[in-house]
């Protein structure tokens, strides 16, 4: 006789990344299973990418359609179902008080789903930053804008428009330059120039039109197109600048020269 099969069979990928203010990140599909109340001691950052969800949050019913972001505050009880009959498939991030500060919580129970078209892109860039190792700076640089539109949705206030600030970008540019191989966290970095990362991020891309995570890596091809010339391996070349390995060289090196080192390297 063959085995019973539960009818909800879940999918569930969890991991710690090395990003500042990022606890956790899970990724899950349920078809069936419901959560019963409970809390966290950190911030839940959700989004549905298939089906709904319905939970409870302070007595209060309320739902996660595809088209938002669901924020749930720390050390409230909630719970979850799915409100779909197919199920759910979500994507959250578990956020500590760096991100956002407890005197947000309030707002948060009052106003946890966030219908914004630009916060929901931002956070699934975020996820695919994440799930890809050497993408640390990348990944940061998009958490400090998701963090601060999420304290903009919360404090109601409109989004301050990019400043254009030459001595604080360029202060940053030389900074990435220096740790062009062994990289530098947009934490560190704010803490050496005195600014908030967010803030770092708007006067750099407002300055030189593109973000510091990009022109990290634009610079690091360039390295590599040069050793690559020289006769150097890809597995060396990714090694010698700042790559996670050959796999990370490889993907951005096709997608900002068009081919992969390995033909580059061999075109001459």
């Amino acid at each position: 006789m063959a085995a019973h099969q539960p009818a909800d069979q879940p999918e569930v990928s969890a991991w710690r990344p090395s990003v500042p203010g990022v606890v956790e990140v899970f990724h899950a599909r349920f078809t069936e299973y419901a959560y019963p109340m409970h809390v966290h001691d950190a911030w839940t950052l959700l989004i549905v990418d298939d089906g709904a969800v319905r939970y409870d949050l302070d007595r209060h019913e309320h739902g996660t359609p595809r088209d938002t972001v669901t924020l749930l505050p720390p050390h409230v009880p909630h719970n979850g179902s799915p409100a779909t009959p197919h199920g759910f498939r979500k994507r959250v991030l578990y956020l500590d008080g760096s991100r956002l500060s407890h005197d947000l919580i309030g707002p948060a129970v009052d106003e946890p789903d966030l219908r914004d078209p630009e916060l929901r892109s931002r956070v699934g860039r975020l996820h695919r930053a994440l799930a890809m190792p050497g993408e640390e700076l990348a990944a940061e640089s998009v958490l400090v804008l998701v963090g601060e539109r999420l304290r903009d949705h919360l404090r109601h206030r409109d989004p301050e428009p990019p400043r254009a600030e030459p001595a604080l970008a360029r202060l940053l540019r030389e900074l990435l330059d220096e740790h062009l191989t062994d990289g530098l966290t947009l934490t560190d970095a704010a803490a050496l120039l005195h600014a908030h990362p967010a803030h770092l991020v708007r006067a750099f891309s407002a300055a030189y039109g593109i973000a510091p995570h990009r022109y990290l890596t634009s610079r690091r091809i360039g390295r590599a197109r040069r050793l690559l010339l020289d006769g150097l391996a890809p597995g060396e070349v990714a090694a010698a600048t700042g790559f996670y390995d050959q796999a990370h060289l490889n993907r951005h090196f096709k997608k900002l020269v068009g081919v992969t080192p390995g033909r580059y390297r061999n075109s001459g």
